[in-house]
């Protein structure tokens, strides 16, 4: 996963700047430039979306192909940074109350 994280740092550093305090340590850039990243090299397209606190999107990217996923958070000014990465994707059905996952 961290491998992941360095070759989208290094693909686009020149593009990536960090958020101020908030965002230390997370690889952040402006929206168009990272979802070209993920859908680019790693054929990632969103499968879902939610708002969050402070008016922020969380988007998950999948990989049907490869199974790679990607969540990412957008602030309002348009500057969206990784939060998680991984591989083995897989898609589930809804839990019941009470089941066990």
């Amino acid at each position: 996963m961290m491998k992941r994280f360095a070759s989208i740092a290094f693909a686009g550093l020149a593009t990536f700047v960090a958020l101020p305090a908030e965002a230390q340590n997370m690889l952040c850039g402006q929206r168009d430039v990272v979802v070209n990243e993920l859908q680019g090299r790693y054929g990632e397209q969103v499968l879902g979306m939610g708002l969050a606190h402070q008016n922020r999107i969380v988007e998950v990217f999948v990989s049907e192909e490869t199974g790679t996923w990607t969540i990412t958070v957008t602030s309002p000014n348009g500057m969206t940074c990784l939060m998680a990465a991984g591989q083995h994707f897989a898609t589930m059905g809804p839990v019941a109350a009470g089941e066990d996952l």
